[in-house]
């Protein structure tokens, strides 16, 4: 492929998310964009689709292996959202011709190069340093047991939480004044997401998220934590001496956060929270809660009446837990889940729960403003979540490619046949653009920029991460859906990608579509 194809990839990548935005801001301007939910569902997940697209253009600057992934991706990507788009009647159906031409269908010669290869991650010395340290420990301390921790929905071993936290880990996105090793440069923010990437792949559950919850609680305690705050909880977290769980959700608001019931009630001294909230991964073995609750009991305030606080808890093991004493009862039960096991997703309740003023975090002038808090910590959230969607999909990628390259079927070897060779290149492609993307965002949003990029990119990673498991899982055959391979593991955890930390409808239509509107 030469520069003229690029040029005439540009180009439809132009029209296509030229109308994209057009339609948006015809549904914005026409009042429709939020009971129009079919088609800004749409037009917001393709365009986090193509948003790889110019940066695969300069990933093919680096040399042949990866001009032929970039190749493969553009040509992949393109003319399936012009397809997508086509018929659902969201796109001029003249503006895309081009797009269903030989001239973006993939050859044989193509499919074949890129269906061993996904090419480099081209991260430096240093960041290559960083990836390579973690795939070390995910490899020698996480691996071996994370098929037992999935199979029996076992507890995390605190071997594992111990090397990490030896690692600094847990301190990847703390900053260096508070025990932390980051600096909130641009080359930290990718190395919390390379290290995520390299433990996802040896396990979603019982590797690349445990350093998600530090992440989430930092950053709001960075947003509006007071000094003292900040001293005392950051350097515990980033240590690895204080595990903390975040209880946001609850059973009937799920990303419906504005309307959440469970209160903050001002005592003297402090605060007695009453109320329930689920999905609270980690909450058994933390020993710190960030909890969102309504201190303002005036529900038309919605978010506004909102503050965050840390409520103490003791260390549990186990799939269930109860705390009781005069300062109230903290109790949670961990849902039964599909896969994504290890560290538990929990319903917790609290029965009169006394945290005082000082946990209320910004303590006065922290009331109020609970969600922006949290949501401070949700947006790097949505980035690593990306990252882990990656490290997923490399593990799938790894295992289909073992499968294939030493399984023979009718007498040949499975990664023998044209349709095997096009799935493993589309993998290897959509595997390496997920990467490339991620990077790509973390750089904006370590100028301050890119929240919208950071939610796009964690849609489209996320939705790529199920796709990549399903075809590993396929290329096993029978055998994909036997627990004894991992593939099985990698296929169940992919599926909670595109439900928490931003479900994808909710990440689609209040987020992507707005945001999209407003540019």
């Amino acid at each position: 492929m030469t520069d003229t194809f690029f040029s005439h990839v540009r180009a439809a990548h132009g029209v296509l998310s030229d109308q994209i935005r057009e339609r948006i801001s015809l549904l914005e301007t026409s009042g429709r964009l939020e009971t129009e939910q079919l088609e800004s569902y749409q037009l917001s997940l393709s365009a986090s689709a193509l948003l790889a697209i110019p940066i695969m253009i300069d990933y093919a600057n680096y040399g042949k292996q990866e001009q032929a992934i970039a190749t493969l991706y553009c040509m992949q990507t393109l003319r399936e959202t012009a397809a997508s788009l086509l018929a659902a009647g969201l796109v001029d159906p003249s503006s895309v011709t081009a797009l269903f031409t030989t001239e973006f269908q993939p050859s044989d010669e193509l499919m074949s190069m890129v269906a061993l290869d996904p090419g480099p991650s081209h991260l430096g010395e240093d960041l290559e340093l960083v990836a390579e340290t973690f795939r070390r420990v995910a490899l020698d301390k996480i691996a071996p047991v994370a098929d037992d921790i999935h199979r029996q929905n076992l507890d995390i071993p605190e071997s594992i939480l111990d090397q990490l936290a030896q690692l600094g880990a847990f301190g990847l996105s703390i900053p260096e004044q508070f025990g932390g090793s980051s600096n909130e440069s641009v080359d930290d923010l990718i190395a919390m997401l390379v290290a995520t990437e390299e433990l996802s792949r040896a396990s979603l559950g019982a590797g690349g998220s445990l350093i998600t919850r530090p992440e989430i609680l930092a950053k709001a305690l960075l947003a509006g934590g007071t000094e003292e705050q900040k001293q005392r909880f950051l350097p515990a977290l980033a240590s690895g001496e204080l595990m903390g769980a975040v209880a946001v959700t609850e059973p009937d608001y799920g990303s419906d956060v504005a309307h959440i019931t469970t209160t903050a009630t001002p005592v003297n001294g402090g605060w007695r929270i009453n109320g329930t909230k689920t999905w609270c991964t980690f909450a058994g073995r933390a020993e710190i809660l960030a909890v969102l609750a309504r201190t303002d009991p005036d529900r038309s305030l919605g978010h506004r009446g909102l503050s965050l606080f840390f409520v103490d808890k003791t260390r549990s093991a186990g799939e269930s837990f109860r705390h009781e004493s005069n300062q109230g009862i903290i109790e949670g039960r961990a849902i039964p889940t599909l896969g994504y096991r290890g560290m538990h997703s929990f319903e917790v309740s609290f029965d009169n729960v006394f945290v005082p003023t000082s946990q209320l975090i910004g303590e006065s002038s922290g009331l109020g403003r609970g969600f922006y808090l949290q949501m401070a910590g949700f947006e790097n959230g949505r980035i690593q979540t990306a990252a882990r969607a990656v490290g997923v999909m490399g593990a799938a990628y790894d295992a289909a490619r073992a499968y294939a390259t030493t399984r023979s079927v009718f007498g040949q070897p499975l990664i023998s046949y044209q349709l095997s060779k096009a799935k493993l290149a589309k993998m290897a492609a959509t595997l390496q653009a997920s990467r490339q993307l991620t990077y790509a965002t973390a750089r904006l949003l370590a100028q301050h920029q890119g929240s919208l990029e950071a939610s796009m990119a964690k849609a489209y990673t996320c939705r790529a991460a199920e796709w990549v498991t399903r075809e590993g899982m396929q290329l096993h055959g029978g055998m994909g859906y036997a627990e004894e391979y991992a593939i099985s593991r990698y296929f169940v955890d992919a599926r909670v990608l595109s439900i928490f930390e931003g479900a994808e409808e909710t990440l689609a239509l209040k987020v992507i579509a707005r945001g999209l509107a407003r540019r």
